[in-house]
């Protein structure tokens, strides 16, 4: 069902409250859209007097906006077009219009906290006559609705039938100049944040409380699974935790004294855009049966070792574990190899060094041998481990004995560390990664046991396989992010 007039009503009431000077501009189709039904197309032509479509403002980590070049048009524009047949609501056309225009998935983007999926501008303006399309002088109204990259870059693929290009413009250079001023003053930085709130509730003695969702509901969130209570941040909520306070309350009609931010975990909303979500936790000791749920199936008190046998999502159970594991009981003081004593529960983490070599914006990377223990056939860093040295007299070791490169210690520089376990319960690795700003030699293969090529390859353009967390290093790297994390 194409979106209604209500929904569109909705949209434009919600939006003139923080622009009432908007209203007269809106006014005609306001007036439309009351004269007719409830449930009726509000996209149609006998409906509205003009055209609704539906934009995009995909904002990255710069402050800046995508843009298309159309080959029927003069100046660049945001991705946008009209509704069609499937398009439930406006919200859903602007995705469906930057997916198809550019290639870029809802996956890869996030609302704004702010706006939510309601929309940041709606453009009135006039669309002279197409004699050949048989249309004549009309009115368009686009609604705007506002988006950031979830990693703050993403790979762009215009629609080569209508778009010859594609460029990021800064807030004072996009071409709408009522988008342009909304935007100065919006406060947006491209930067996702969470825009809904959670709490994993726990009774102190191992037990989490879940909430089971309703299988028979397909437009919530993971319908059938075993949850935790929370929902998305509303415009009355000042902060997340006021958020979830709320959701707890609406939901289940808890009251929890004590909340504290734990983690934040990243979802697929139902619109398909990722939701990063705000995790609090809570103690709470009561009976679940005794609350008033109103949403859903049930809620119980389950322990960690049982939720693989339910339908929870992997999300979810990564968290639970993590708090059982965060709050667990404290283990006696251990002795470790020198017989130095260690708290307890302290886990000893493998230390890898790594080589980041850059020359005309190609990095340098190794084709591991295909019988290597580690990550065969794949390519990879200059690596090893550290012995018993400092991780720079390890680099520059391994740097001379795998690719007889000499370096001087002085001209190496910390540019990223990646935080890694494989598996659950593997051992955490700490793979540091080091620029050599000076160097000399040419690589060559001297442990042809471990690597059969050296080749420099174009940081944007990288080869596969590749090691994942050199992948995750370069891009950490060229984002001027410091740390990563993977597997956790």
């Amino acid at each position: 069902m194409p979106p209604s007039s209500s929904h569109i009503r909705l949209l434009i009431t919600g939006y003139l409250d923080r622009h009432p000077d908007e209203r007269p501009a809106l006014a005609v189709l306001l007036r439309a859209l009351d004269d007719t039904d409830t449930d009726t197309d509000g996209t149609s032509r006998s409906s509205v007097p003009g055209r609704i479509t539906c934009s995009a403002v995909v904002i990255d980590r710069e402050r800046r906006v995508l843009h298309l070049h159309h080959k029927a048009g003069r100046m660049p524009l945001i991705p946008g077009g009209r509704v069609a047949v499937g398009d439930r609501t406006l919200h859903a056309v602007a995705l469906r219009q930057v997916y198809e225009k550019t290639g870029i998935p809802p996956g890869a983007l996030t609302l704004t906290p702010t706006f939510m999926d309601r929309p940041f501008d709606i453009d009135v303006h006039d669309v002279e006559a197409r004699p050949d399309k048989g249309e004549g002088v009309h009115r368009h109204y686009d609604f705007r609705f506002a988006f950031c990259l979830t990693d703050g870059v993403s790979a762009i693929e215009p629609q080569t039938e209508e778009v010859s290009g594609a460029e990021w413009l800064s807030f004072g250079e996009v071409s709408s100049p009522g988008l342009r001023a909304k935007l100065a003053g919006s406060g947006l930085d491209g930067i996702a944040v969470p825009t809904n709130a959670s709490a994993l509730i726990h009774d102190g003695r191992g037990r989490y409380l879940l909430h089971l969702r309703d299988a028979h509901k397909p437009d919530i969130w993971e319908p059938g699974s075993w949850a935790l209570l929370g929902g998305g941040r509303e415009p009355q909520d000042a902060t997340l935790e006021d958020t979830v306070r709320r959701e707890l309350r609406e939901e289940a009609g808890l009251h929890l004294p004590v909340l504290e931010p734990f983690a934040v975990e990243q979802a697929t909303g139902t619109d398909g855009t990722c939701v990063p979500i705000q995790i609090f936790t809570g103690r709470w000791n009561g009976d679940p049966d005794s609350l008033p749920l109103t949403e859903g199936v049930m809620l119980a008190w389950v322990h960690p070792d049982k939720l693989p046998q339910m339908l929870v999502p992997p999300s979810t159970l990564e968290l639970v574990r993590r708090h059982a594991a965060a709050v667990a009981p404290r283990r006696p003081a251990t002795t470790v190899p020198g017989g130095r004593t260690v708290p307890g529960g302290t886990v000893l983490h493998v230390v890898g060094v790594h080589l980041y070599l850059e020359r005309e914006g190609k990095v340098l990377l190794g084709l591991r041998h295909t019988d290597s223990a580690f990550a065969g056939s794949t390519w990879h860093f200059l690596a090893g481990h550290c012995e018993a040295e400092s991780a720079v007299a390890c680099l520059v070791r391994e740097a001379r004995e795998e690719a007889g490169l000499v370096i001087d210690p002085s001209d190496v520089e910390l540019v990223h560390v990646v935080h890694v376990v494989d598996r659950q319960g593997d051992q955490p690795r700490m793979q540091v990664v080091f620029r050599a700003r000076r160097w000399e030699g040419a690589p060559e293969v001297r442990e042809p046991d471990k690597c059969v090529a050296w080749e420099w390859w174009s940081a944007k353009d990288l080869p596969e396989p590749i090691v994942a967390y050199a992948q995750v290093a370069i891009d950490g790297i060229r984002e001027g992010r410091p740390y990563s994390e993977l597997g956790f």
